[in-house]
């Protein structure tokens, strides 16, 4: 949710299924993680959620090393492009769909729940608690990832991809100084809208109104 949030920020979207994830050995072993049927126990979550994002055509599971096989492995978060577009649709978001990759040795299968297993992990009262932290903590991510997308030999790369938001973020951001307030979130020192400088968060920089809004979906 965080990093859906984050993305969003950036102006690319992100869907956010649930899926059940099989991981197969060559030696006919494996195991099988989240359901798709996701429930809760009291506070915690059974399940597994990745993101889809239809647009860039990739597929990232951010949280793929909570398993053992692919902490094992060490090769952080998972990100493929796939084939994710059918007529404009994300054809993963249709339930039984399924990404295969490899990861090192292992056989990584993903099939998508149906939107009445998302619903009920994003409609669920422990889930609605935390979503102005959700959007909180993904502004922040935002933040510090366009610091580092502004650097010497990165930003010249960053300002060719295909957001607007994006381009338009890491222009108005330049070389302003930023750092963290009393409650953490992270700011820049621009001009307002009256032109005073102030420390901004990453959502209250003023931008052109011709670019796109932030991408989000309740």
């Amino acid at each position: 949710m965080t990093l859906r949030n984050a993305y969003g920020q950036l102006g690319v979207r992100a869907e956010l299924p649930a899926v059940d994830l099989a991981v197969q050995h060559k030696d006919g072993g494996g195991t099988r993680y989240g359901s798709l049927a996701p429930s809760w126990t009291g506070s915690s979550r059974n399940g597994h959620c990745v993101l889809v994002l239809p647009d860039a055509e990739r597929f990232v599971d951010a949280t793929v090393e909570q398993f053992d096989e692919a902490r094992e492995i060490g090769m952080g978060p998972m990100v493929s492009k796939v084939a994710l577009s059918i007529g404009g649709n994300s054809s993963l978001m249709e339930p039984g769909a399924q990404v295969v990759l490899q990861r090192g040795e292992p056989l990584l299968t993903y099939t998508v729940a149906g939107p009445e297993s998302l619903t009920s992990i994003v409609g669920h009262r422990e889930e609605a608690a935390h979503t102005d932290e959700h959007r909180r903590t993904g502004v922040n991510v935002t933040s510090f990832a366009l610091v580092a997308l502004r650097g010497e030999g990165v930003r010249e790369r960053a300002m060719q991809a295909p957001h607007p938001r994006l381009r338009a973020l890491l222009r108005a951001v330049g070389d302003a100084p930023y750092e963290a307030d009393e409650a953490g979130d992270v700011r820049f020192c621009l001009p307002d809208q009256s032109d005073r400088e102030r420390w901004l968060r990453l959502d209250e920089i003023p931008l052109p109104p011709s670019v796109p809004a932030a991408w989000h979906r309740s």
